[in-house]
Formats: C-alpha cells, sequence, structure tokens
C-alpha cells in the first residue's frame, strides 16, 4: 500500500464539485480558503509515486489511475493535496490532477479511507 488516510471533514463546495465529476483532497490542516473546497483528510506518508495504473480506494470504491499530472505527486506528499477527476482521461488536464477510471464519482463521507495501492 502506497497511502492511507481518513477523511476529517468535508468542505461546503464538495458536492458541487462531486456533481462536475472531481473531488479535490487536501491535509486537515489546509488553510481555511481551501478547507472549504476540499475533502481534508489525515497527514499521511505517501511512500510511492502514484503511477498510471496504480488502485485508489476512495469510500469503499475502487478506481484505477489512467495519468498523473507533473505536480500531482509532489503536491500530494506536501499537503496532501491534488485533483481527482473520475473520467479516464489518459491525460491529466492539469499538474495536480490524477484521472481515475471506474463506476461514477464516490459518495464520501468522514470517516472514509483514501487509499492507493
Amino acid at each position: 500500500m502506497k497511502y492511507k488516510s481518513t477523511v476529517t471533514g468535508i468542505g461546503e463546495s464538495v458536492a458541487e464539485f462531486m456533481e462536475a465529476g472531481f473531488i479535490i483532497i487536501f491535509n486537515n490542516n489546509a488553510p481555511q480558503e481551501m478547507a472549504d473546497l476540499a475533502v481534508l483528510h489525515t497527514i499521511e506518508n505517501l511512500s510511492e509515486d502514484v503511477k498510471v495504473g496504480d488502485t485508489f480506494v476512495i469510500s469503499g470504491k475502487q478506481y484505477t489511475v489512467t495519468a498523473v499530472g507533473g505536480e500531482a505527486n509532489y503536491t500530494l506528499r506536501e499537503m496532501g493535496h491534488c485533483t481527482l477527476k473520475f473520467d479516464g482521461n489518459d491525460t491529466a488536464e492539469l499538474p495536480g490532477h490524477i484521472e481515475l477510471k471506474g463506476d461514477g464519482v464516490p459518495t464520501v463521507k468522514v470517516g472514509d479511507t483514501i487509499e492507493i495501492l
């Protein structure tokens, strides 16, 4: 396992973003302006870079990584931050994006886990 974290908070704007097909995640020490936009989670160590073919498990739903932006591993490691897009594209739209393929956007709640295998 490369990463395992527990969801500690859900920002006010998260539901809107989920409807648009993405989730922003951040460590639970994020500044308030970022916390309002994000799924907050415990601060954990990313033991290896996320790469294409890895498995993301979010709130019990499994996804396959199809693309990783050039900054996503750095920001995930340093701030627990990246944008998870659920469209399965083979190219990341922005440097901080991780593209995921699976069955829709998960419903995330406090206490759920985020895992990278």
